[in-house]
């Protein structure tokens, strides 16, 4: 099992470049066919399948073209484990971050 934890962000991307090959292959689907499907060129899958290398918007549409969309709802999600986390979680969302100082 992967461990993103101790993980770089390379390795990460490329981590989910191959789970997202292993999805096309599990679907039947050509890099060509994905890459139709998603409006990319077959070079942008390639490279995202082979070296994790591709655009915030890139990968999306390909998780979108791969029926993955779903998958995406939970990523980032505050996950509140108490009720001081839960209220200090709700006062991150009204606070502004500070200002940075005059040099």
């Amino acid at each position: 099992m992967f461990d993103f934890m101790m993980a770089t962000a390379p390795e990460i991307s490329a981590e989910l470049g191959h789970r997202l090959r292993a999805r096309r292959l599990m679907q039947g689907w050509s890099q060509v066919e994905l890459a139709q499907r998603a409006g990319l060129s077959s070079g942008t899958v390639k490279n995202l399948e082979a070296k994790g290398q591709a655009s915030l918007a890139s990968f999306i549409q390909i998780v979108v073209a791969l029926g993955l969309a779903d998958d995406l709802g939970e990523l980032f999600r505050l996950k509140v484990v108490s009720i001081a986390a839960m209220e200090k979680a709700e006062l991150a969302k009204r606070r502004r971050a500070p200002r940075r100082a005059a040099k």
